[in-house]
């Protein structure tokens, strides 16, 4: 069954998603209580509605606990913030996903019963920082507070070893769980897969893990 959305507030974050829903083909009801950004999204969202999410009436005339998932993607005015996602799971939203500004806002929005909290410019910080720091770092997909998903690219002392005889489980408490090769990508690859020259290297693992493989192994 096909899921609807509504994404509340349309700044550059709420507004992205907007567009990727759409494309998407998803229903999705955009919210903003400025009239400019509304109609800039009227013939992209499926409903793009003018409306103040911190009233609870509001939110109750709009059917909002109908929907399977409600992004509160509210930019600099936190305790607008605050009080819509507390509002909406007071009416019983199945799932929010709201956008901190710091760590302070992101407790609170935590405690008071977002199911996910994202940190959309600390989190691009970190890629931003790990793709400069090397030139084999492709990519940084953080996955909470301590465990992240890395693209490395095979540098030289990767290169003509097995996964086996490298051992980056063991020694470095790392899981290779892909392998890209050109267009293709191999899930969960054999022990025994051997690493070529250009091969994409996508790993999960603690933090301090990666950054000490990245260390380690990726920049000497």
């Amino acid at each position: 069954m096909e899921k609807e959305f509504v994404v509340i507030g349309l700044g550059r974050f709420g507004g992205s998603i907007v567009r990727e829903l759409n494309a998407l083909d998803m229903d999705v009801m955009a919210i903003d209580t400025s009239e400019a950004r509304v109609n800039e999204y009227a013939d992209i969202a499926t409903h793009a509605v003018i409306a103040d999410t911190t009233d609870e009436t509001v939110l109750k005339s709009l059917g909002i606990r109908n929907f399977d998932h409600v992004i509160v993607a509210i930019g600099e005015n936190i305790q607008a913030s605050i009080l819509t996602t507390l509002i909406l799971k007071d009416l019983g939203v199945k799932k929010v996903t709201a956008k901190a500004q710091n760590d302070y806002h992101a407790k609170v929005l935590s405690k008071i019963g977002a199911d996910i909290v994202v940190h959309p410019e600390r989190d691009m910080g970190r890629r931003i920082a790990h793709n400069v720091a090397s030139a084999s770092v492709l990519d940084y997909l953080e996955l909470s507070d301590e465990h992240s998903i890395v693209e490395i690219q095979a540098g030289a002392q990767l290169r003509n070893n097995t996964i086996l005889e490298l051992d980056i489980r063991a020694n470095y408490g790392l899981n290779i769980i892909a392998i890209k090769r050109g267009k293709e990508i191999t899930v969960s690859p054999d022990p025994n897969e051997m690493i070529l020259d250009g091969d994409i290297l996508i790993m999960i693992g603690h933090d301090k893990d990666i950054n000490r493989f990245e260390k380690k192994i990726v920049n000497e």
